[in-house]
């Protein structure tokens, strides 16, 4: 016989004990850790004490408390959004000078700073001789994607050749692929600074294809489009991977003069008057 399905009863609403200021603390910090909630756990307490002093209601204490906790956690979400980009060092937008980048109004760092580019797929190319700040904009707007929340990495060109590579060794390519395919923004420095073989140009032209309008990436390099064949060797590559990382891009000349060299010499210029 098949036995018969009864809905739950609801539940009675259990009564509310009256518990000590110790144990409550105890209980608070014990449902804490079981739940997860670093923050509730820590602020509960001086919340509390707030609360009483501004005469809150216990809705909204509870809304303080809880909105702490969303609030630390955001906070932890971008400091590991930017540890996993894998940035080799920090750089902040309000850091770059666009004063000597003709080609970078500020308007147009603020709307790249909004990541809306990355949302849609976008490329974004920077090109300029050494020293001129691309990869300061390239970490800086990958750090400014990753604390809004986006999946970004960052990588020069012949390490992820060097990775891509190893893979293939391994009968791992499709996984690590796969990896670059799912990020939403990825960082790739230093294009056309090495020379690469037929096999990499082919591993690095598979990731910017399984990318293509799809997924953004934002490259620099210090060649101009005209000289990328020397990187990719074969020429009819170098125009495919040229036409993909052009097609709606936004394409930024940093120029030729070193920011490094004109910090230099404005530090001795200082230093002798």
């Amino acid at each position: 016989m098949t036995p018969t399905l009864t809905a739950p009863t609801a539940r009675a609403r259990p009564a509310v004990t009256a518990l000590p200021e110790p144990a409550a603390q105890a209980a608070i910090a014990s449902a804490c850790r079981s739940l997860g909630l670093p923050t509730v756990r820590e602020q509960a307490a001086p919340i509390a004490q707030a609360a009483a002093r501004e005469r809150l209601t216990h809705s909204a204490y509870l809304a303080e408390v809880l909105s702490a906790e969303c609030d630390d956690r955001e906070a932890r979400r971008r400091i590991r959004r930017v540890k996993e980009a894998k940035f080799p060092r920090l750089k902040r937008l309000e850091d770059f000078d666009t004063s000597h980048v003709p080609d970078l109004p500020a308007a147009t760092l603020a709307h790249l700073a909004t990541g809306a580019w990355i949302d849609a797929g976008e490329p974004l190319v920077l090109l300029g001789d050494s020293g001129t700040g691309k990869s300061h904009l390239l970490i800086a707007l990958g750090t400014a994607a990753a604390e809004q929340g986006r999946r970004v990495r960052y990588v020069t060109t012949a390490a992820l050749v060097n990775e891509l590579a190893e893979a293939a060794a391994d009968h791992q390519l499709s996984r690590v692929v796969g990896r670059y395919a799912r990020i939403d923004l990825l960082c790739l420095d230093e294009v056309g600074y090495v020379h690469l073989d037929p096999r990499g140009a082919e591993l690095l032209f598979q990731i910017i294809t399984e990318r293509e309008e799809r997924a953004s990436i934002a490259c620099a390099s210090n060649a101009p489009f005209s000289e990328w064949g020397a990187t990719f060797t074969d020429p009819r590559l170098a125009a495919a991977v040229v036409d993909r990382l052009t097609f709606n891009a936004h394409i930024i000349n940093t120029g030729t003069t070193s920011y490094r060299l004109r910090a230099t010499a404005a530090k001795k210029g200082a230093a002798t008057t």
